[in-house]
């Protein structure tokens, strides 16, 4: 009998259902006073720091639904953001398909692609996996790099033109894309809060911890995987997108490089590795600090910018190994998933 069976809502342990109706209600409030940041931050290096610091959050979070909760340490999603972003600058660029239809376009293309490359990928495991996904992304970056037809190494431009919510492009304000970046970052989180408490959050969960207990308790291990991949490929590719709006240019480097693949993945192992909140606190720290400090470190060439992210990396790896979230006190409650 499947485990989601075996844990109908009846049987669900109270504080773990008391635990997500905090958790929802405690959203609520901070998307809110998110929300009202522009009217508190006027400065618009500081107000792209924000849409930075938003965007990555949510690519974590949706990194966070495989590498997480489900266990499977992917260091190739740039593959997916990049297939985001190509789709969508082509779509808009060759045929006027307005950048909507690229993100939702892009998105599928992505899940089709992850669930292509699970099949064999999925029976690797541990750091054979990890190494195959950026094997795999490094060969998409090559292929780019030499396909004409998107542009090669010469990459996108997307056209001109005036501000509009049809086109995303925005010239001079940042605000309009600081709300895009924070309603993609409210459904991803809203996504994972769903799926947390759902028979694939049991699933992911119960494969992360011994995948061979949750197989032999009826856990459709093969088919928990592939259902994370995609649902994780599929943000990744519309934040992939949704940069490409807010860019308006895009090359191989700028979008599939691996400096991506671990962005996606650090802000939610410094914040929380499988936790709700923990891609959000990680890239609250991770993001402002790489883009101040390469502002106004990193001009010189002497890498010190990168010598502080590192030992910021280092120190948390240390002193919390569970991540940010870890500082804060976390009650005992049965069924606990994430924070």
């Amino acid at each position: 009998m499947a485990i989601a069976k075996a844990l109908p809502l009846a049987t669900v342990p109270s504080p773990f259902l008391a635990r997500r109706r905090r958790q929802l209600l405690l959203a609520v409030p901070v998307f809110a006073l998110l929300a009202l940041l522009p009217l508190l931050v006027r400065d618009v290096y500081l107000q792209n720091v924000l849409v930075l610091t938003l965007m990555y959050a949510a690519l974590s979070q949706s990194w966070n639904i495989l590498g997480g909760y489900c266990g499977q340490i992917s260091l190739g999603h740039a593959l997916y953001f990049g297939i985001g972003a190509y789709t969508t600058s082509v779509l808009f660029v060759n045929f006027g398909i307005l950048p909507w239809g690229g993100m939702l376009a892009g998105g599928v293309l992505a899940v089709l692609v992850a669930l292509l490359l699970g099949y064999p990928c999925f029976k690797l495991r541990g750091h054979y996996f990890s190494i195959a996904t950026i094997v795999i992304a490094e060969i998409g970056l090559l292929l780019v790099h030499n396909w004409d037809y998107v542009g090669a190494a010469m990459g996108i431009q997307w056209p001109f033109g005036p501000d509009s919510w049809a086109t995303l492009q925005f010239a001079r304000d940042k605000v309009p894309y600081f709300h895009l970046a924070l309603g993609l970052f409210a459904i991803t989180w809203l996504v994972t809060w769903v799926i947390e408490g759902s028979r694939w959050g049991f699933w992911w969960r119960a494969v992360k911890d011994d995948t061979e207990a949750a197989q032999s308790l009826g856990v459709e291990v093969f088919r928990s995987k592939m259902a994370a991949a995609a649902v994780s490929a599929f943000f990744t590719a519309v934040g992939g997108a949704f940069y490409a709006a807010f860019v308006s240019y895009i090359d191989p480097e700028s979008v599939m490089s691996f400096r991506f693949s671990l962005l996606f993945a650090l802000p939610a192992v410094l914040g929380g590795i499988g936790t709700l909140w923990g891609p959000a606190v990680g890239a609250a720290v991770l993001i402002p600090l790489t883009e101040i400090t390469r502002s106004y470190l990193g001009g010189n060439g002497s890498g010190l910018d990168l010598v502080i992210y590192g030992v910021l990396i280092m120190l948390v790896a240390l002193a919390r190994p569970e991540g940010l979230l870890s500082l804060l006190p976390r009650p005992r409650a049965a069924g606990e998933g994430g924070r």
